[in-house]
């Protein structure tokens, strides 16, 4: 099986009559990539910046994008608050949220054990999902809004490829238990509640350094829709993979 990487350049290749059948691309750039008397019948797509900046997404000629977002706010109620602008509607987006994540947590809890630890087509785990939220809110809440000067919480799980923005030796390369995840997890949900508590309109429109790109500023209202953004859309991949799991035989 050919593999492709990094180091392949690929942009603006032709393939014509070329079997791709069962062809696995993983966070790969496809922006612009053209499609003609294709057979996609089966085809699964994952793509969390569709619905930014205005891009669409053609079948057939028709920008599916919209329709695609109009059916995951029906899927998950309170999606479709994520960009609110003011104080009250981003305090009743964050508990739309909660509720939604509380509801999930007790599900996966409800499920066989070790079942958070389970790794579905070598995405993270459930747990490890909870990791990656605490350094999103860690990112986004305590680096960029709040300017601490070291934010993050050892448990905090990074992406492998990390941009170099931050000091990564913080980080625990140990793993911890699903109940140490749970406790850093509900203090991370808190802080931002709290912080959305007493939020006002001065505040959301304040200026604040991009925590990967200090020369690139930002708002705090523009920080807060990216932890909204991330928790959805993290959320999304939970879900699909617990219900894969739940598919499988024991699951």
């Amino acid at each position: 099986m050919a593999t492709f990487g990094p180091s392949d350049d690929l942009q603006k290749a032709v393939f014509r009559g070329v079997n791709l059948s069962g062809a696995r691309f993983v966070e790969s750039d496809l922006s612009g990539v053209v499609m003609r008397g294709v057979d996609i019948a089966g085809s699964d797509i994952d793509a969390p910046w569709l619905f930014e900046n205005g891009n669409v997404l053609r079948v057939n000629g028709v920008d599916v994008a919209p329709f695609v977002d109009a059916e995951l706010n029906r899927r998950f109620p309170g999606r479709a608050e994520r960009r609110a602008a003011d104080p009250d509607g981003l305090r009743a987006a964050w508990a739309a949220l909660e509720r939604t994540w509380a509801a999930t947590l007790e599900r996966a809890a409800a499920m066989p054990v070790g079942t958070v630890d389970i790794s579905v087509d070598g995405e993270w785990s459930f747990a490890q999902t909870l990791r990656h939220l605490v350094l999103a809110t860690d990112m986004w809440l305590g680096r960029a809004v709040l300017e601490l000067e070291q934010p993050f919480h050892p448990l905090g799980l990074r992406d492998a490829g990390s941009d170099g923005s931050f000091d990564t030796s913080v980080f625990t390369t140990d793993t911890p238990t699903y109940a140490e995840v749970l406790e850093v997890r509900a203090g991370r949900v808190s802080m931002v509640r709290d912080f959305l508590a007493a939020v006002t309109p001065e505040d959301l429109a304040a200026a604040r350094k991009n925590p990967h790109n200090p020369e690139y500023r930002q708002t705090v209202g523009s920080c807060l829709h990216v932890i909204l953004e991330e928790e959805w859309e993290h959320h999304r991949f939970a879900v699909r993979d617990l219900d894969a799991i739940a598919a499988t035989p024991g699951g």
